[in-house]
């Protein structure tokens, strides 16, 4: 289980599914609990698309209240809820606090009643009841926000999440159903027999080995590149996609050191934006704009970074945030769905659309994180209406019940214990191997797995050592990753399996040796198929930052 597979000339199943993103796995998931047979393929890793570079939060959207789409807040609200049940290793409350000046465009009175309405719609069952600081009790709390003008704010409870993980344990519990996953796996094209499209043909883009899928049903779940996967039945269809980019920057938490998640909104053009604590970093994003081009080759530029940190210093005036503070960023094409076809397509959400091509090709397009699971069940059961009006229909399936039953990392969850009492069960595993910092780390990145990998030390002490001196990963999390976590490149693990892309100082770089190691010992790599993995992150590393010499 949680290992790569191996493509075998043919293969026949009930429904495939082209996208590895959490729509896909949601889906996935969804449909292997039923009894469905799914086969997921995935052109790079598990989540390497946008479902690894959003904002990395669990919210109800409030945004939306202004826009008098009750609705939509009311069922991203309930989905949060549902996730903190069913992850809570990985989804946490957070505190927001939205700061108003005197001359921000909505002011305290009306802010509040919208608060209040925010947690109305969640039935008042938010991680806390929103509250109101004064001026004097903001800066106590935030005492590097700009003073100047501050009125007060009010702090309202959504969640962060590791969007990577939470993509990933959804494809892993989907697996443990009996979903086969393959990742770095391209569909090259797709096979008709008469109008409607029967089959993929796929290349394993490690092996170059290309072989077929034959399915009942195909769902096209790539997100930014749905519409370029429409195309791959050789017709050239409307385009339906509105990509935006959106990119992030990582510093230090010495230099923006915050305990909220901070609502600010750009002084030249009024966008939302948001600083948030990461740990001991930092991260700061997003901006928005149009974005043509391949989603796979999206980068921060100079110019992007240069548009945060002047947000930020406006708003932290005091910490002088510049270039030489950045540690990392992240870029994200969001798989947008244009005006025209949300008029036009038979909408299931404003958030996302649902259609089933002249092919026979299912699309589900647009869609956000919070309700990725919700997004999951529809797609499903619009799958299942599909075969059966083809006369294909599937019998013996049962209630997939994603609400209820918790991620592979909430499995035996303690009922009144959080991640602080699921470390001190992974520490009492270790048998004096581990350290507090690492066993914090193991618990809130792998629930009670983490126990499984404190197994794994005290079975093999080596694998207790620090990938990076003074920092919490470990050797452990590697052999992990390559053994139940479907990791099959050094990119795989350092950018989605230990964040260290994104959370070292060097960007995981010092690693990479050890790493290649680890992993060619597991993967039966040569020692020049190591060298290979360990100058292609090098090269992933210097892509991010040419932003620095643009």
């Amino acid at each position: 289980m949680g290992q790569r597979q191996t493509n075998p000339a043919s293969s026949d199943t009930d429904v495939l599914i082209i996208g590895g993103g959490i729509t896909g796995a949601g889906a996935a998931r969804d449909a292997a609990r039923r009894g469905v047979r799914v086969i997921v393929v995935e052109q790079g890793d598990i989540a390497s698309g946008t479902s690894s570079r959003s904002s990395k939060l669990v919210h109800g959207g409030l945004r939306y209240l202004e826009q008098g789409e009750v609705s939509l807040v009311f069922e991203a609200v309930a989905e949060r809820r549902i996730l903190l049940e069913i992850a809570p290793h990985l989804v946490h409350p957070m505190p927001f606090l939205l700061p108003v000046f005197g001359d921000s465009r909505r002011g305290m009175f009306t802010i509040n009643i919208g608060m209040w309405l925010y947690d109305g719609l969640s039935l008042f069952r938010s991680p806390k009841v929103h509250k109101t600081l004064s001026r004097a009790k903001v800066l106590k709390a935030e005492p590097a926000l700009r003073s100047d003008g501050l009125k007060g704010a009010p702090v309202y409870y959504d969640c962060a999440t590791d969007d990577a993980r939470l993509t990933l344990e959804t494809m892993l519990d989907a697996e443990r159903h009996g979903a086969e996953i393959r990742t770095h796996t391209r569909v090259t094209r797709l096979l008709r027999e008469g109008r409607n499209v029967v089959a993929a043909e796929v290349r394993d883009q490690l092996t170059g080995e290309v072989s077929t899928i034959k399915a009942k049903a195909i769902v096209n779940a790539t997100g930014p590149w749905s519409d370029d996967t429409r195309a791959l039945d050789g017709t050239i269809p409307n385009p339906r996609m509105r990509p935006t980019k959106g990119i992030h920057i990582v510093v230090s938490a010495k230099r923006l050191p915050i305990t909220h998640a901070v609502v600010c909104l750009h002084p030249t053009d009024g966008r939302v934006f948001f600083t948030i604590p990461w740990g001991d970093e930092t991260y700061i994003g997003t901006t928005d704009t149009d974005f043509e081009g391949d989603p796979g080759e999206v980068n921060a530029t100079s110019e992007d970074v240069a548009y945060l940190i002047a947000a930020t210093n406006d708003y932290f005036p005091g910490a002088s945030i510049g270039t030489d503070d950045v540690i990392a960023t992240w870029a994200g094409v969001r798989p947008l769905v244009s005006q025209e076809a949300a008029e036009t397509e038979s909408s299931v959400s404003r958030e996302h659309i649902i259609s089933v091509e002249p092919d026979g090709l299912i699309t589900i397009a647009g869609g956000k994180l919070t309700t990725y699971r919700r997004m999951g069940t529809e797609l499903i059961n619009q799958v299942l209406e599909t075969l059966e009006d083809r006369g294909l229909g599937l019998t013996g399936l049962q209630m997939p019940e994603t609400d209820l039953n918790p991620l592979p990392g909430a499995v035996g969850w303690p009922e009144s214990g959080d991640c602080e009492a699921v470390a001190e069960r992974i520490l009492s595993a270790s048998e004096g191997l581990l350290t507090e910092r690492t066993a914090a780390l193991l618990s809130r990145s792998y629930g009670m797995r983490g126990i499984n990998i404190s197994e794994l030390v005290v079975a093999d002490p080596s694998l207790g050592a620090p990938l990076i001196e003074g920092r919490p990963e470990i050797a452990a999390q590697v052999v992990w990753a390559a053994t139940e976590e479907l990791a099959a490149t050094i990119s795989d693990v350092m950018i989605r399996r230990t964040q260290l892309y994104y959370r070292d100082s060097n960007q995981g770089l010092d690693a990479v040796d050890m790493v290649a190691n680890l992993l060619a010992e597991q993967l039966g790599w040569s020692s020049s198929e190591a060298e290979t993995h360990a100058a292609d992150y090098r090269t992933e590393v210097e892509r991010s930052r040419n932003w620095q010499t643009e």
